[in-house]
Formats: C-alpha cells, structure tokens, sequence
C-alpha cells in the first residue's frame, strides 16, 4: 500500500505532537526536532517507536539517527566539526537528509539540525514505499 507524502506528513506530524507534547502548528516540515521543537537525545527512542507502531515498519534505530556512532570517532570529527569522511558516511547513512546547509560549516553543535520534521517524512516514506 502506498501512502502519499502528505498522508506521511500528517501521520509524522501527530505522532511528534504526540511525543514532544507540541503544537500541531509548531510541526512544519522545516522544523528542527531539537531547536524548534525542543526534542532531546530520549524523545529519539520514543519517536522511533512511536513511528514503527504508527506506520507498521520497523526502524533500526542508527538508521534515523545514526550520528551517535560518528561524533566519537577520531577519523570522522576533527576540533569539532565532521570530517570529509565524516560527512561521506553521515551522507551514506542518511540519505533522506538534505546536507547542503550543514555542509558549508560542518560543526558538530549544529548535527541536531538536520534531524527534522522532512527528513523523518522522506526517511519514512522510504520505508513505507518501498
């Protein structure tokens, strides 16, 4: 069964007001999950779960946010900002994330931006439409 982008969307965005105790409005699809929607590191799993109950599919949890296993490795990050290695992998393993911003400075205080409300909807439709 397919699903469109918007029937995705709306089901991602009830799901996250639903974990993050936010505002149906407050869920755009350029929002951030932790900046704009104030997400921290223990809304992932509940987000993921919520998110595998939701749409019936299964989500290793390094897939949706893999940038854990990166940020502590020496040949991925140098005087805080990933590496060209570094951003290949994360490229690699998230490809449902538009980088082009983060590209320009790679800093790792800024990796939680690229956890948003599109790259959750693309990353899901992946999976559904698959």
């Amino acid at each position: 069964m397919t699903m469109s982008h918007e029937e995705i969307y709306a089901k991602v965005q009830e799901t996250l007001v639903d974990a993050l105790g936010v505002d149906e409005e407050e869920v755009t699809e350029d929002a951030t999950l932790m900046g704009d929607l104030g997400a921290e590191s223990i809304d992932f799993l509940d987000i993921v779960f919520r998110l595998e109950k939701s749409f019936g599919i299964k989500i290793p949890r390094e897939e949706l946010f893999p940038a854990e296993n990166l940020i502590n490795n020496a040949e991925y990050v140098n005087n805080g900002k990933l590496t060209a290695a570094g951003l290949a992998k994360l490229k690699t393993q998230m490809p449902h994330v538009d980088f082009a911003e983060f590209e320009k400075d790679p800093d790792l205080n800024k990796i939680s931006d690229l956890f948003c409300v599109s790259s959750i909807v693309k990353f899901v439709e992946s999976k559904v439409n698959s």
